[in-house]
């Protein structure tokens, strides 16, 4: 099969990881990474305004939260609602009223799929279910174990009044810890221990927007589990919010299985990462993300092209060997 044949858009390759890791230093290259990825309209500053939102509107004070409450489900409620938006307004946008067809979307076939893999014999329904009923569940219980953390003194707290600097820094630090965090338990979910739970989530060779958390419970538990470095790094509730849900949201957008949403012939925001389509396709490439090159240091990295593919094949074989 040719490339052609094997993906109906393919974005500009070779794939490039973050600047930060190339020799010599590209100080310019850097800061137009992070800049746009943070700055201006981004998923990151969007979820940073969500955090915000969230803690004023949708959370309890450090006061209520010292004690189990309705807080609870306020959590639980309003976790549910941001996962439904989102994800099901992608979804109708790309799949369900298809506005913008097949244009740049990676994977040729279509989505959703039916097939009895699927709970109910259905991609979107199987996707949705372990989602809302699984997903968004063990989020909200980590949100409300940090509360309650926070609130108790069993985790360490931070201010802005007290640490301005260290506040802000902590909104971009916590992505880096997630390019850490986010490789080495998917390394792990590969493993013959473990796959059996991860394959639920690989039931989604194409993917859409509800893909992102269809997930088995265990390895929500492990995925969410990113949290628990709030008992070590000293935080403040707004931090825990918008760690969760940048994991829950950014697991979301990047499985659209579209490069980006398109209106009036513009790119008007990034989302699906051809790099981690790769990943669904093959299985066994592709395990981290670009922030930090873990795949180029251990040789699972593919940029995309078919240099890479032919790699990746050399060395799959030798594997069966």
């Amino acid at each position: 099969m040719s490339d052609r044949q094997e993906w109906n858009h393919t974005p500009t390759t070779p794939i490039i990881v973050s600047p930060l890791w190339q020799w010599p230093p590209k100080p310019y290259a850097v800061f137009r990474w992070y800049f746009d990825t943070w700055f201006w309209i981004t998923i990151n500053m969007i979820i940073v305004g969500l955090s915000v939102v969230a803690l004023f509107w949708a959370s309890p004070t450090l006061e209520q939260a010292a004690q189990p409450g309705a807080w609870i489900l306020v959590i639980l409620l309003r976790n549910l609602v941001l996962t439904f938006l989102v994800a099901h307004g992608l979804h109708l946008w790309f799949h369900g009223y298809s506005v913008q067809g097949t244009d740049k979307k990676y994977d040729p076939r279509p989505f959703p799929r039916q097939g009895r893999i699927f709970t109910g014999h259905s991609q979107l329904t199987d996707n949705m279910i372990w989602a809302l009923a699984s997903g968004v569940p063990i989020w909200s219980g980590f949100e409300v174990l940090m509360w309650w953390s926070l609130a108790n003194g069993y985790a360490p707290s931070s201010t802005f009044a007290a640490s301005p600097i260290w506040f802000v820094a902590l909104f971009f630090l916590i992505p880096v810890w997630e390019s850490f965090y986010f490789y080495w338990i998917h390394r792990a979910l590969h493993t013959n221990a473990l796959y059996r739970f991860h394959a639920l989530h690989h039931r989604n060779t194409d993917v859409g927007p509800w893909s992102g958390l269809s997930m088995h419970p265990i390895e929500h538990l492990m995925y969410f589990g990113t949290v628990l470095i709030h008992f070590v790094v000293p935080s403040h509730p707004v931090h825990v919010i918008f760690h969760l849900m940048f994991y829950a949201l950014t697991a979301i957008t990047t499985h659209t299985g579209f490069e980006g949403l398109w209106f009036l012939g513009k790119k008007r925001m990034h989302l699906g990462m051809f790099h981690h389509q790769i990943h669904h396709r093959y299985f066994e490439v592709n395990y981290g993300n670009l922030d930090v090159p873990w795949d180029r240091f251990f040789g699972t990295f593919h940029d995309g092209t078919a240099g890479a593919k032919a790699m990746m094949k050399e060395r799959l074989k030798s594997r069966k060997r």
